[in-house]
């Protein structure tokens, strides 16, 4: 009997992908779309992240009611299978920062800048369309729940370095512009740059 089972993409040098971005930038749709072309594992460990903080009766748009202790289990096991998985493709706000000493993730960061400027409304636009929800809610998605993460990743990762943000570029080994590629053009970028077509 034959079986249609793909087998996963080899990549040298690469076992696992972290993709990281500033909220609505697309990197869990990218995410997703990268992990059928390679037939990888997806991790969107936000989605995972939201089922923990509901189980446990935390609402996640107040980061800072969320204890410390969920926020650091949830990235060690996130930092574990990065360092020890394979064929996963892991996306999370820190995934590119946990991994930027593992030589073996490849590190994406996606971005919506237009002129090299976050393009805040094509982001909230995207929050309104994903959550179905209206404008002043996406805005407050986008700005204070980023605003509330940013400053609670700096408290428990960086001494409180107030230039530390999670989406610096230095982390990543690719960048991808969602404002200028469409769903399709930046999952054929990615895969051009994974298997050495760029």
């Amino acid at each position: 009997m034959k079986t249609n089972i793909k087998k996963p993409v080899e990549l040298p040098g690469i076992n696992n992908i972290a993709i990281s971005g500033r909220i609505g930038t697309g990197k869990s749709t990218l995410a997703i779309h990268i992990a059928e072309a390679l037939n990888w594992h997806l991790i969107d460990a936000g989605k995972v992240f939201r089922k923990i903080a509901k189980d446990q009766d935390f609402n996640i748009k107040h980061t800072d009611k969320i204890p410390e202790t969920l926020d650091r289990a949830y990235e060690d096991k996130t930092l574990e299978t990065l360092e020890n998985g394979y064929n996963n493709v892991v996306q999370s706000h820190l995934a590119g920062y946990m991994a930027r000493d593992i030589k073996h993730v490849f590190k994406i960061l996606v971005v919506c800048e237009k002129n090299g400027m976050d393009d805040l409304d094509i982001r909230i636009d995207r929050i309104m369309n994903r959550d179905l929800i209206g404008s002043e809610d996406a805005k407050a998605d986008a700005k204070q729940r980023e605003e509330s993460l940013v400053n609670k990743f700096r408290r428990l990762y960086v001494n409180n370095d107030q230039n530390w943000v999670y989406w610096d570029p230095k982390y990543f080994n690719l960048i991808v512009n969602t404002y200028s590629l469409n769903q399709k053009e930046a999952l054929d970028f990615v895969l051009n740059h994974l298997l050495g077509k760029a």
